[in-house]
């Protein structure tokens, strides 16, 4: 054998079998040198020797490929081994296979470019492969072109583009690209390495219905937007409450702002009539002035001369009122500083006797905490000298290691027998979904079933509703009658096709379709006696014929007809029960009336001429022919047909009955299921109550075995805190002393501060005195000097009224200018009619304007601190928190619609793959329980709503003495990953819808024992009737290896002296073979 750089010839393939085939040319491959595509093969026949699956791969041919010149290998149905050395080229049909089928060149790990798998020297390679299906053979070829790096397809010897091809190759569930139906050498490694959520993946594509990974993708894409939406709720939600809360707090503020701007309002209004009451008032006066000014002129000199002496009497008193007011704010200033002295002196007092009161508390407070000591100390003595009685009256503890032995073993007993039953209670729940979901899809059927009936007796109790109670009194009373009797044949009709019920209705009367079919005329007679004549109905009844003619055959067979573009019988359209099909045939001949299309019309001349068919229908029309009875002269008719009303609706009664047979079946299992959980659980209880029981014991014999130390150390650190406690004794009547000297002290200082504060009160009491009386000398003179000043005033009234009257006239104008004013009114204006409206409402008077005024401007005056940007803003903030609830109102449905979406794809999703993953941990638990390990498999996710988590778990244990451990590219070694993902893809097998399965070289790290239990798990799999197609490609195998009889085996030869291809003779091999075995 020779090293691959000194291949000089065409390595080829050699496929052979345990026992040999009687046609061996059909379990050999073939060698061609031609280098065009090769021509499709015609397809492949489903025979029960070859049963091929599906997709299965038939044929594989590569040229100038690798390692290949030219070779077709021909691989077997189910389990093919192919062997070789290392180098003949193994792993190249393994990328044959991956390319050929629109695979990318990383999916092997070995090259990036597609032009890197020609044979290295040449221009062009080519692979070709056929697959099988049972509608004709696909052939999918792929010419590599190495100067461009670019690849032309063909299937079945027509060119095409690689997305049909990866279109056609998806059709039959090929995924090259998935480690689980697809593992080559340089990708084994990575299948240890594949994530949770990677392996899960994988999983659904590979075996999973077709929409669980697309449901799969829907609830990741759906959780998102969810979560999105969910943000978003939270957020506008925080963000509207925050607004409200917001506009909460300013809310009075805003009302406060509205009530100050009514006041406000009004103090306008107020101040506007203001001004013009004042004008009337005045005006008023200066009329009244202006005419007691002539009857004041002759007294004006007789007054000037009586007021010079009240005058200087005046001043005088005037400027002793000046000296008493000095000498009284002197007293005042006095009192004042002798005030704050008190003050200071009191509040020196008051700090003294805070003083003493802290002393006080602190000598209390040591006091409590020496008698603390004291008695702490004494209940630690106590509790000394009780655990030392206590470890004194200790029994010996060293004889009960045997009693927990005991127990302990009980306990383990007890623990599996548990887990055995809760493995039992989890086997009846899953047996007890899966019929209540069985139970389920078969009452929708029923239902559907029943709805469609409805359907059907709702249109003949709108119709004919004599007939309806009929039908209803005739299900109630079957018992009344002898043989069979049919519903109304309206009812009994099942069409096959809807679109063809135009037919029945227009060839059979109204009055027969709704007539019952009864098989004794005895029963009709009972049955026409109590309708007709009892419950006065009006119904229908015919007899059908004793011998039957459903089955009869029609004079001229279909064939002959079909030429004219008839496609049937009417008999052919619809199912019914034998006697409504057997009237039908005898009265109506439905077995001789041809159903054809438009061709037929198209042609009806020729159609009458040659057929002589009584009746017939096209498309659209019915047709009757005649014979005259005088001239024998053939006259035909024809009708437009009806649409049809009754029998669009079909419903197949039979089904429906195994429906409901199929129910009640379910429906015992499930009590008989329901009866073992419940004793199963009982079990359960009773193991739990004696698992408690002697976890109880145990934990009790450990506590007596441990009690002496526990103890000890409780008596050593009782001691320690003893000691620490009589260490800190504390020397009370040296701090009582100490106390009573410091108070001593303060007292002495606090009754010479009582004194100085007793002389301050005394001065400060004089000085109040002093004051007083010069008040009282000071209120003596001024209301002197008020009475002088009066009676100046009433004599100087006299002298004023000229002046008064000028000043009144001023004081007119300017009242009348500033009201227009303040009314914003032109010299030539009038006062508008709403101020004259709104000064109707409001006083009249100065004093009560004034008043009115004065109470509004308090009121505004209490509103402080408001802001008319507040009030914008919380305008602006409803506004805001309008839109913001409506938003949320949206999106809150948007989010019920996503969770909606979410609870119905979950349950399409999640419960067929708990199921898969359940079916998957059951092999693959076999599997590893036959090689004395363990492992499982199990669904994995933390969060049960976070669908992107959700992952396959694979859990292994290889020795006994250790846990189940997760499968990972670094706790287990290499041959246990080995061993592990061969019997993961061994678990799938059985259950992959893929046709086939790759693995190369996987055995490579195993021990002897596990390669050869492995191999034997991958016959025993691989060559079940109905499984799919499986390739394991080795460099070696064990001796004594177990073979099947379904297996091929396919031997890879390599070297200088490899013999050519055209020179084989396959035939001439296996014949010396025989003649060797004989």
């Amino acid at each position: 054998m020779a090293t691959p750089s000194r291949k000089t010839s065409t390595p080829s393939t050699l496929a052979s079998k345990r026992a040999l085939p009687r046609d061996p040319s059909s379990e050999v491959p073939s060698k061609r040198k031609s280098s065009a595509p090769p021509a499709a093969p015609p397809p492949l026949p489903l025979q029960s020797s070859r049963p091929f699956v599906e997709g299965s791969i038939v044929r594989i041919v590569m040229e100038n490929f690798l390692t290949y010149d030219i070779c077709e290998v021909s691989p077997g149905p189910h389990l093919n081994m192919i062997i070789g050395a290392n180098g003949t080229g193994k792993s190249s049909i393994v990328c044959a296979i991956c390319l050929g089928l629109a695979g990318k060149p990383a999916f092997m790990g070995r090259a990036d470019k597609v032009g890197f798998f020609v044979k290295r020297g040449c221009s062009k390679g080519m692979v070709e492969i056929e697959l099988f299906r049972t509608s004709g053979n696909l052939v999918i070829t792929r010419e590599i072109d190495v100067a461009k790096n670019q690849s032309s397809w063909f299937i079945n010897k027509k060119s095409t583009t690689q997305k049909v091809v990866e279109e056609q190759v998806a059709a039959l569930n090929i995924q090259v690209g998935n480690l689980c139906q697809f593992l080559p050498q340089d990708k084994v490694g990575e299948f240890a390495k594949l994530s949770k959520i990677e392996l899960l993946e994988a999983t659904e594509k590979s075996i999973g219905p077709p929409e669980m990974h697309r449901y799969h993708c829907e609830l990741k894409n759906f959780r998102e937007k969810e979560k999105q939406l969910e943000t978003s709720c939270k957020e506008k939600t925080e963000y509207l409450e925050k607004m409200i809360q917001r506009n909460e707090r300013y809310k009075q503020d805003v009302e406060r702002f509205y009530e100050r701007k009514r006041h406000l309002d009004l103090i306008e209004m107020l101040e506007a009539k203001r001004p013009w009451v004042e004008y009337e008032n005045v005006r008023q006066e200066y009329e009244e002035v202006k005419l007691a000014r002539d009857r004041a002129k002759e007294e004006v000199r007789k007054l000037k001369e009586g007021q010079i002496p009240m005058t200087r009497r005046i001043e005088e008193i005037e400027k002793q009122r000046h000296v008493l007011e000095a000498r009284i704010k002197e007293k005042a200033t006095d009192i004042k500083e002798t005030s704050q002295k008190c003050k200071q002196k009191q509040d020196i007092i008051e700090r003294k006797d805070k003083q003493i009161e802290e002393l006080q508390q602190a000598l209390t407070v040591k006091q409590n905490e020496e008698h603390d000591r004291q008695r702490r100390i004494s209940n630690t003595r106590k509790m000394i000298e009780d655990l030392q009685n206590e470890l004194k009256s200790a029994e010996n503890c060293e004889n009960l290691q045997p009693q927990i032995d005991a127990i302990t073993n009980d306990l383990r007993r007890v623990q599996d027998e548990k887990a055995l039953c809760e493995g039992e209670v989890i086997d009846k729940r899953g047996e007890k979904e899966s019929l209540e979901k069985e139970r389920k899809s078969v009452g929708d059927n029923i239902v559907r079933f029943d709805n469609l009936m409805n359907q059907k007796e709702d249109k003949l109790r709108q119709r004919y509703r004599d007939t309806y109670d009929a039908v209803l009194w005739l299900r109630n009373n079957r018992d009344k009658f002898k043989q069979r009797v049919c519903e109304p044949i309206m009812l009994t009709i099942n069409m096959k096709d809807n679109k063809n019920a135009k037919y029945i209705e227009n060839h059979i009367s109204s009055n027969d379709l709704r007539a019952f079919v009864f098989e004794s005329q005895e029963d009709m007679e009972v049955f026409l006696k109590e309708i007709r004549d009892n419950k006065k109905l009006r119904v229908n009844a015919v007899i059908a014929p004793k011998s039957s003619y459903a089955d009869k055959a029609p004079s001229r067979s279909l064939n002959e007809l079909k030429q004219y573009g008839f496609f049937s019988y009417l008999r052919e359209l619809f199912d019914a029960p034998d006697p409504v099909m057997s009237f039908l045939c005898c009265h109506y001949h439905i077995h001789e009336v041809p159903v054809g299309t438009e061709r037929t019309r198209e042609r009806i001349e020729r159609v009458i001429q040659e057929t002589r068919l009584k009746q017939m229908y096209t498309a659209e029309e019915k047709y009757v022919v005649k014979t005259s009875f005088y001239s024998n002269k053939v006259i035909s008719s024809n009708t437009s047909l009806k649409v049809a009303q009754f029998l669009t609706v079909t419903v197949d009664l039979e089904q429906r009955r195994h429906l409901e047979e199929q129910l009640k079946e379910i429906n015992r299992k499930l009590q008989a299921v329901e009866a073992g959980l419940i004793a199963l659980c009982e079990r359960n209880k009773h193991l739990e109550h004696k698992d408690n029981e002697l976890r109880q014991k145990k934990k009790e014999l450990l506590e007596r075995k441990t009690k002496k130390r526990q103890l000890e150390q409780k008596i050593s650190s009782k001691l320690g805190s003893l000691k620490l406690m009589e260490q800190d004794a504390c020397n009370l009547e040296e701090e009582e002393r100490k106390a009573s000297t410091k108070i001593r002290e303060i007292n002495v200082q606090k009754a010479k501060l009582v004194t100085e504060l007793t002389n301050s009160v005394k001065i400060c009491t004089s000085l109040h005195i002093q004051k007083v009386d010069l008040i009282l000398q000071n209120t003596t003179v001024i209301s002197e000097q008020n009475k002088l000043e009066s009676d100046y005033m009433a004599a100087s009234s006299q002298l004023r009224l000229d002046e008064s009257r000028q000043r009144l006239l001023q004081k007119c104008k300017e009242l009348m200018k500033r009201a227009r004013q303040v009314c914003n009114l032109g010299a030539e204006q009038t006062v508008p009619q709403e101020y004259q409206t709104a000064f109707q409402d409001l006083p009249n008077t100065l004093d009560e304007i004034d008043a009115l005024l004065t109470e509004e401007r308090s009121r505004a005056s209490c509103f402080t601190g408001l802001n008319p940007t507040v009030v914008e803003e919380y305008t602006k903030r409803e506004e805001e928190i309008e839109q913001l609830t409506e938003e949320l109102k949206i999106k809150k449905v948007e989010l019920d619609k996503y969770k909606e979406n979410i609870s119905q794809v979950k349950e399409r999703w999640l419960n067929p793959l708990k199921e898969l993953v359940e079916k998957i941990n059951e092999k693959f638990s076999n599997f590893f329980s036959s090689m004395q390990c363990a492992g499982e498999v199990d669904l994995h996710t933390e969060n049960e709503e976070d669908y992107d988590k959700y992952g396959i778990r694979i859990r292994v244990k290889f020795r006994s003495s250790t846990q189940l451990h997760e499968l990972t590219p670094h706790h287990q070694s290499g041959g246990e990953r080995s061993v592990s993902t061969m019997l993961y893809l061994m678990a799938l097998q059985e259950l992959n819808r893929c046709p086939f399965r790759v693995v190369d070289e996987i055995n490579q790290g195993m021990d002897p024992i596990n390669e050869r239990r492995v191999f034997e798990m991958v016959v025993n799999t691989a060559c079940k009737e109905n499984t799919s197609q499986y390739f394991f490609i080795t460099p070696k195998l064990l001796q004594n290896l177990p073979y099947s009889e379904k297996m091929t085996v396919l031997f890879v030869y390599n070297g200088p002296h490899m013999l050519e291809p055209n020179r084989w003779n396959l035939k001439a091999f296996q014949r010396r073979r025989r003649q060797v075995d004989f």
